[in-house]
């Protein structure tokens, strides 16, 4: 099991799929993160318009707005606190290529789903050092 050393987070999981919520939020409250969920990516932009987070946990397909859009419409926030929200890309594709478009679109890392608890809180870890050291 993971041990969390990031301290207390806040973090929008936008994921429709009933199970990979399930996993994917019993993951980070285990890490002691508060997690708000989003069924799609319209909740996730008014998520994230309206409340403070720490970093998302995109879902790219999903229903009413797609998560490619979603951080589309993230990043073209006026609020920098918003439009720099740490947005990590939850996929099931695995085309090669296709994750570095994420990264081009905003996006600031990407896991190919299933994922493995060491390689979601590792990911975590790694983006938001870079962003920390980045200011």
């Amino acid at each position: 099991m993971v041990q969390n050393t990031l301290g207390p987070l806040k973090v929008l999981l936008a994921e429709d799929n009933e199970i990979n919520k399930l996993i994917a939020k019993t993951m980070l409250n285990r890490w002691g993160f508060t997690t708000t969920m989003a069924k799609d990516g319209e909740e996730a932009v008014a998520e994230v318009t309206n409340n403070d987070f720490d970093f998302v946990l995109m879902d790219i397909h999903m229903p009413n707005k797609d998560g490619i859009n979603a951080t589309k419409d993230i990043r073209q926030m006026s609020n920098p606190a918003k439009n720099s929200l740490p947005i990590i890309a939850l996929t099931a594709n695995t085309q090669i290529g296709i994750n570095n478009k994420y990264l081009e679109l905003g996006m600031d890392g990407y896991l190919s789903k299933p994922f493995k608890e060491a390689e979601l809180y590792n990911l975590i870890a790694e983006i938001l050092e870079k962003r920390k050291n980045a200011l």
